[in-house]
């Protein structure tokens, strides 16, 4: 073959080769830009509809004017301790994710493991994350095995996967009773329990994840609400309120 015909042929062979590779680009890039959209639509949405809620609805800063029962809500840390979290989330939120591996871990170790905060936990599943209400479900199935907290931790470490088949694989990772724990899923044991908790949260203006009630704990094992945070908020901010709490009368441990 000729010298001329060998390089005809070689840069026909780059030339393709470079014309699919940046026809997979573009193809990628496409993907990632409708992706994107998609995802700020979603909050746009959402933008949109608490503006509408807050207009219309309780305020943001409305405070629950009774005291709060958290007798059957999951809790950690020590009954003892005289200031609680309240915490309103959801399994699938992006937001609720950070803010379980950034900064409740430094709430964790400064105040909760110190017994000087109670964490109690409830449900708030946004209605545009259709994986969140089973997720939360699942979490409560757990419970009924002792393994609430062990659910939720294993649910926040894998956002991604929380489909019906992907419950079930962590239930069996968690060494649950596999067949106590899908009967429960399946009869979708804890939903109106999980449907009080977001009325509950709407009540006071909750509409987003994740929310926060902060407060004094009463005798009755009750909380009072002092103030409320809205998002994933800084370590700083939430530091800043239970340590204005703790100084405040009546928030010592008993």
């Amino acid at each position: 073959m000729r010298p001329s015909v060998l390089i005809c042929a070689a840069v026909f062979t780059v030339s393709t080769s470079f014309a699919q590779t940046t026809d997979q680009d573009i193809r990628k890039e496409i993907q990632e830009l409708k992706e994107g959209q998609a995802a700020i639509q979603k909050d746009l949405q959402e933008i949109k509809r608490l503006l509408l809620l807050t207009r219309s609805g309780p305020a943001l800063d409305t405070l629950p004017k009774d005291p709060i029962n958290i007798s059957n809500d999951p809790k950690r840390g020590q009954r003892t301790a005289r200031v609680a979290i309240i915490e309103y989330s959801d399994f699938q939120c992006p937001y609720c994710g950070r803010y379980d591996r950034e900064t409740f871990p430094q709430i964790e170790d400064e105040y909760i493991k110190t017994g000087k905060v109670q964490y109690v936990w409830r449900d708030l599943p946004l209605s545009f994350h259709k994986n969140a209400p089973k997720a939360a479900e699942a979490a409560r199935c757990a419970g009924e095995q002792g393994k609430f907290w062990d659910m939720h931790d294993r649910l926040f470490h894998n956002q991604a996967a929380l489909e019906a088949t992907d419950l079930a694989a962590h239930a069996t990772a968690l060494k649950l009773d596999s067949k106590q724990f899908q009967e429960c899923l399946d009869g979708g044991r804890y939903g109106s329990a999980i449907q009080k908790s977001v009325d509950d949260a709407n009540s006071v203006g909750l509409t987003g994840t994740p929310s926060f009630l902060i407060g004094i704990v009463q005798p009755d094992s009750t909380v009072k609400v002092a103030r409320k945070i809205i998002g994933a908020r800084s370590y700083a901010d939430f530091k800043a309120v239970i340590d204005s709490l703790l100084a405040a009368p009546g928030a010592q441990a008993q």
